[in-house]
């Protein structure tokens, strides 16, 4: 296939290709590298990756400047917790070393709720971090310029061919960051979350700046969009089976069956126990986005960037406004909202 290229040129060496997910170091053949896909590619041959392999890498869909301004916007604001080294330049986003980075937790990573409140061990510190994070999402420049960026709106309507009237960017979006050394996000896929609308949903994944190899980027797991579909009608399947009701079912995955929606905290063993699957990851640059469907199982590694960097991301999802969509996702981000 074209797009099935070799790593990176900057992929690590062999001696550096160490990556840790929350249950350890991924061994050799437990990780490989995503198809990068370039702009200019013509969109039949971008569905066709899509479909094949549940998402889509595609290199430099956004102007760097933008995403470097929302870099730096996101961190002038999260200054004030401390968590930026001395003197460090905000789009650079340098954790600061003298700081414990337990108490700057990531929003939705290894909480035992996904959707809670996260902490650590200095409430005080946490508390205003975490509070600036999450008054990052309805800040202008974020929900107004960043998340409905023309040119990303623009260019999923074109791909899904659901034409500019219907293409919906819906408000509710995560806005992650991960610290190094932090918890990685856990496993998952995104229709455990938007069960109460069809599947048809496409998520971008943004790396709000560079991301090394190294740097706690989201991971996909290779063929994972099958194992989601297969993971979810056998949950379908068996719920029925319990007499439970249409709504009870949509709602039981997320209350019931597992903490938070997520599948595993520990994607190495989560990838040994459904077919020695392998991780794929990348090195990101700003201006790179992930389009990835309802049932591509992922997740990230840990944060261990050589130069401090705190990797920001945020999922911004996307659904054609002509059919059923989950509408609790319309409004903004906050914690305990019921999605």
């Amino acid at each position: 296939m074209p797009h099935a290229t070799s790593p990176p040129s900057t992929s690590a060496s062999p001696e550096d290709a160490h990556f840790y997910v929350n249950d350890g170091q991924l061994d050799s053949d437990q990780f490989g590298y995503l198809k990068p896909t370039h702009i200019d590619t013509p969109l039949a041959e971008v569905r066709r990756r899509f479909a094949e392999d549940g998402y889509v890498f595609l290199k430099g869909i956004l102007p760097r400047d933008d995403v470097l301004h929302a870099r730096s916007e996101y961190f002038r604001l999260l200054s004030p917790s401390g968590v930026l080294a001395p003197d460090s330049i905000p789009a650079e986003g340098i954790f600061n070393p003298s700081s414990n980075p337990l108490d700057y937790p990531g929003i939705g990573a290894g909480q035992s709720d996904a959707n809670g409140r996260p902490t650590g061990p200095n409430p005080e510190v946490a508390n205003q971090f975490v509070d600036l994070a999450l008054k990052a999402h309805s800040e202008k420049w974020y929900k107004d310029d960043f998340c409905r960026h023309p040119a990303l709106i623009d260019y999923i309507a074109k791909f899904t061919d659901w034409g500019a009237e219907n293409t919906i960017p819906i408000k509710r979006t995560l806005l992650r960051n991960n610290t190094p050394g932090n918890n990685a996000i856990g496993v998952h896929y995104d229709q455990i979350f938007l069960r109460h609308g069809e599947d048809t949903s496409v998520t971008a994944w943004v790396p709000m700046g560079d991301i090394s190899l190294h740097g706690g980027g989201l991971i996909y797991l290779e063929n994972g969009h099958k194992l989601g579909r297969e993971l979810e009608q056998n949950f379908t399947a068996r719920a029925k089976a319990s007499g439970l009701t249409d709504q009870e079912m949509k709602d039981a995955f997320n209350r019931n069956m597992m903490s938070g929606g997520i599948l595993s905290q520990g994607a190495k063993q989560f990838a040994k126990d459904n077919g020695n699957r392998r991780w794929l990851l990348a090195e990101y640059e700003a201006g790179d986005v992930v389009l990835h469907n309802a049932y591509a199982i992922h997740a990230s590694c840990i944060n261990k960037d050589p130069k401090g960097r705190i990797r920001v991301g945020t999922d911004l999802r996307f659904v054609d406004g002509s059919k059923e969509w989950d509408r609790r996702w319309d409004k903004v981000y906050e914690f305990a909202d019921g999605v």
